[in-house]
């Protein structure tokens, strides 16, 4: 039973939610809630430590406090929120390293619970309908946050070799949406106007902020499981989804995604890589039968109720959207210029 709790990433939105929520359990006796910065939100009664997980005082923290459970949830998603790729791939990569070394040589730590996503699954046209958790990407993620955390995966396996001792959970999340959460997927469709693969309608899987955090809680506390995909039941479309949202579209050539993508990364309303255009082309399916049977989780939102408390909280289109709308209608064919004219339309 988890007893002193030590959770990485406890600054950004879903480390401090998790923290509250971790905090109502009355067995866990301590919470270190370990980041770069002070958090700008409550975390609870977690005591908040600055350290840098890339440096190896980190082993001194879980030396001193005699921490049993480890709470890795600092593999960041999006590398604007670190100020730049390079930082991102040195807190994912190198931070989990140094972070497993520390583990690695503690006595006290008998649990690791690692916040991982299923973009590891990647995202192609030769994949199954559903992928279950014994299943390798028919496209491995090239870039980013999936290339980061199938690297991540690989030190979690290492560790768990040389440390069979230590109990291993780890959570597959789908994209995870709701009312606060910021990430590319709800940036994307915040997007007064929203750029689509053209001929493509992906299906697509969603977890909410809630339930995500009430799996890892679950991670924390309940028996220890391995791997685990984590997803609302059923699925929607990326056409039912901008429905939802009400967002104007423009429909993009797949040839033209890079350029694309540039665009959107440079009008600062979103910020994607190659394999993040791939999942909105061919989407992703995750199969949660041992969610339910192994790890008896069942979340509370569907795929549906989810993205829609997300589309509900979503700020309206900026005002002009309209003129937006008329200047990208039958915009197919040169979708690339179209869209970078429009963005500057928008920014005036």
């Amino acid at each position: 039973m988890a007893k002193v709790v030590l959770v990485t990433g406890v600054s950004r939105y879903l480390g401090g939610l998790y923290a509250r929520r971790l905090s109502a359990e009355p067995e866990i006796e301590r919470i270190l809630g370990v980041d770069v910065i002070p958090p700008r939100h409550l975390i609870g009664r977690a005591e908040f430590v600055r350290a840098d997980i890339r440096n190896p005082m980190i082993g001194r923290i879980i030396r001193q406090a005699g921490v049993d459970t480890v709470v890795h949830m600092n593999v960041i998603a999006t590398p604007k929120d670190t100020g730049g790729r390079v930082t991102q791939k040195e807190i994912n990569v190198i931070g989990t390293m140094q972070l497993l070394a520390a583990c690695q040589k503690s006595d006290s730590v008998q649990r690791l619970v690692v916040k991982s996503t299923a973009a590891v699954y990647g995202s192609s046209p030769r994949d199954p309908a559903m992928f279950a958790e014994d299943m390798n990407a028919k496209s491995t993620p090239r870039t980013g946050f999936g290339k980061d955390s199938i690297e991540v995966e690989g030190y979690v396996r290492g560790f768990s070799r040389r440390r069979p001792d230590v109990e291993i959970t780890m959570l597959r999340l789908a994209n995870v949406v709701g009312p606060q959460i910021r990430t590319a997927i709800t940036d994307y469709f915040a997007m007064p106007l929203v750029p689509v693969p053209m001929g493509y309608d992906a299906r697509m899987q969603f977890i909410h902020e809630h339930d995500a955090v009430e799996a890892l809680a679950q991670a924390t506390t309940g028996p220890s499981v391995g791997i685990v995909n984590v997803a609302g039941d059923g699925f929607v479309t990326l056409l039912q989804c901008l429905a939802v949202v009400r967002r104007p579209i423009i429909p993009v050539p797949m040839s033209t995604a890079g350029i694309v993508g540039n665009i959107v990364k440079r009008s600062g309303l979103a910020d994607f890589s190659p394999d993040q255009v791939a999942f909105l082309a061919f989407g992703r399916g995750v199969d949660t039968t041992r969610m339910r049977e192994v790890f008896a989780f069942a979340p509370q939102y569907t795929t549906r109720e989810a993205f829609a408390d997300f589309a509900e909280h979503l700020r309206p289109v900026v005002p002009g959207v309209g003129d937006v709308t008329e200047a990208v209608s039958g915009a197919a064919g040169g979708g690339a210029a179209t869209l970078a004219r429009v963005f500057e339309r928008l920014h005036q």
